[in-house]
């Protein structure tokens, strides 16, 4: 007999969230074989087995919580029938009741037609029938409409209206001005969305956060881009030379300059990384992700695109490691891409700073005793003031502005 444990995944990572089986009970699996898939606050990461054998026992269902080093699974001796994927809830309930009913015939008499017609576990089925709930009354939190366990035991934990209540509000006339009731649709969050948002909520009350402004004018960098685009491909075999790059090599150059905008707090310690790994924003269909760009002093334009483009599309594809994500001294995000003029972006987790970058849109400006037409861009930084000052803070932003606003200057520090 083996077990199947949630192993350790990262420094940070203490627990997660089973999404789903790929065997079930009853199931061969062969030493290396994806298991399950278990999502964290940062990725979905595919658990294997150590060891072949039979599934003969699983510990916790999808939508567990579970922690690492938590036995989830029971892996005995012999063979069994493979599964070439994880069975759609229906057929996985239809399974569990076929077993139930050869136990218990007569509990399985019990359901009405509606009833029959409800996807559950057996587990559901059985605590309903005690509690002397209608397995149709309940709501399903499984996105699916597979009912648990857990639903049967939320089911009707709000307190009844008293009796008298209830009378008198059958009585009372309904108010003139009363609103009808609107449909709403109640979805859980994700393990990965309350994470985020617990982050969120934990950095914006633990950190002295302040933003700072600044607009660059974009007219020299974008002709530049527009001179070296298609000879920049063609030297780095397709390529395309983006804004990102541009600004991920300002704000490296600016981080050498105020290396506190590259710091943390650790305890009552200051920590200066004398590294530049640079997260960059991407924008998932599950929230925000935070990759990063490794070593960004010590690479070129071309690289540092590739990076970029690369990340972008392992998040697209959930296919971000945990490596992927860890490490990262300094963040950028372009709330721009979606069309946003300004905003003051929140610090990520234990950095000292972000730099938000935003659209590009034509304003009057003054160059010298003129009014020009110039495609301009605000930018922010958010700080943590407790590690920051003023000063920094505003000379920072003014060398990115600088460098973008100079290009030339900027290839000469990459």
């Amino acid at each position: 007999m083996a077990e199947i444990i949630v192993p350790e995944l990262a420094e940070s990572i203490t627990e997660g969230t089973i999404s789903t089986w790929f065997k079930q009970v009853g199931d061969s699996v062969e030493k290396g074989e994806n298991v399950l898939e278990l999502e964290t606050d940062k990725v979905n990461v595919e658990i294997v087995s150590e060891e072949a054998g039979v599934i003969s026992e699983l510990k916790a269902e999808e939508g567990d919580t579970v922690e690492v080093g938590q036995v989830i699974a029971v892996i005995g001796e012999g063979s069994g029938a493979p599964k070439a994927d994880a069975a759609p809830a229906k057929e996985e309930a239809k399974a569990e009741e076929k077993t139930e009913e050869k136990s218990s015939a007569s509990e399985a008499a019990a359901d009405d037609s509606n009833d029959e017609l409800v996807v559950a576990t057996p587990s559901a089925r059985k605590l309903a029938r005690e509690k002397g709930i209608k397995i149709s009354d309940i709501n399903p939190s499984d996105p699916r409409g597979l009912v648990r366990s857990q639903d049967v035991e939320n089911h009707g934990n709000a307190p009844a209206p008293k009796a008298d209540a209830k009378a008198e509000t059958k009585q009372a006339a309904p108010k003139a001005d009363a609103a009808p009731e609107k449909p709403v649709r109640r979805e859980k969050m994700s393990r990965r969305r309350q994470t985020i948002a617990k982050r969120l909520l934990d950095v914006s009350q633990n950190t002295a956060m302040l933003t700072t402004f600044n607009e660059i004018d974009m007219t020299n960098v974008m002709e530049l881009r527009k001179r070296k685009k298609e000879s920049f491909q063609d030297r780095n075999d397709g390529t395309r030379l983006g804004f990102m790059s541009f600004f991920t090599k300002a704000a490296t150059a600016a981080l050498r300059k105020y290396p506190a905008v590259n710091a943390e707090i650790d305890g009552t310690d200051f920590i200066y990384k004398e590294f530049f790994d640079v997260s960059i924003a991407v924008s998932t269909d599950e929230g925000l992700v935070v990759p990063v760009v490794r070593d960004t002093d010590r690479k070129t334009f071309a690289e540092i695109e590739n990076d970029i483009a690369s990340l972008a599309q392992k998040a697209k594809d959930k296919k971000l490691s945990l490596d992927d994500m860890a490490g990262g001294s300094f963040t950028i995000t372009n709330g721009g891409v979606f069309g946003s003029l300004m905003s003051t972006p929140i610090i990520n987790g234990t950095q000292a700073a972000i730099l938000g970058m935003h659209t590009i849109q034509k304003r009057p400006v003054a160059v010298g005793d003129d009014i020009e037409i110039r495609p301009m861009m605000y930018v922010a930084l958010s700080y943590d003031h407790r590690i920051i000052d003023g000063a920094e803070s505003v000379g920072f932003l003014k060398t990115i502005k600088e460098l973008i606003e100079n290009p030339e200057d900027l290839l000469l520090e990459g």
